[in-house]
């Protein structure tokens, strides 16, 4: 439409328009819904009745539950473990077969239940890619005084890059191929 009748119809447009605001005006606002956020540990504390453990926040607490975890399950199976976590060596744990198997060469990670990542070394990923058949990933899950104890063989595909120093995995995903121990 072009010419008078266009204009006509977009005074008549516009004019609908501020027909249309002319009833709008500030008013006060008004809260039409709310939320209510609760601690989850108060929650918990309501529903049981009783105080739960704190889990340790410590990482040096977390790591030394989780060693022992380790330690206590090899020897359970027969193994004889040699605690070389200060030797930085790619792995913490030498376990020597009595029989005459292959050493076993293990890397302990203690988790706190709910987290969500395992940070691993450029120089334990390098052990595991070393020794293939003879690296086992431990990942220990800490929640409060006990330990859930995963192991996974041959956890790692490729080598770090060059300047790479750690390497974070998801940890549900490395624990979807691991075995309960």
């Amino acid at each position: 439409m072009t010419g008078p009748n266009r204009s006509v119809s977009l005074s008549i447009t516009n004019s609908a328009v501020v027909d249309e605001e002319r009833p709008l005006s500030q008013r006060p606002p008004v809260i039409v819904g709310s939320a209510l956020i609760v601690p989850a540990g108060l929650l918990r504390h309501l529903a049981d009745g009783a105080p739960k453990e704190e889990p340790p926040k410590d990482t040096a607490q977390v790591e030394r539950l989780a060693m022992d975890a380790v330690m206590k399950l090899e020897r359970a199976l027969g193994f004889k473990p040699r605690d070389v976590s200060a030797d930085k060596v790619g792995h913490d744990i030498e376990s020597r077969d009595p029989q005459g198997g292959p050493l076993r060469f293990i890397e302990v990670k203690g988790r706190i239940r709910g987290a969500d990542t395992v940070t691993v070394t450029k120089n334990e990923i390098l052990t595991a890619l070393n020794k293939p058949e003879q690296f086992i990933l431990a990942i220990v899950l800490v929640d409060g005084g006990a330990t859930t104890t995963y192991y996974r063989l041959e956890p790692f595909a490729k080598e770090p890059d060059f300047d790479e120093v750690s390497s974070n995995y998801d940890l549900h995903r490395l624990l979807t191929h691991a075995e309960r121990m």
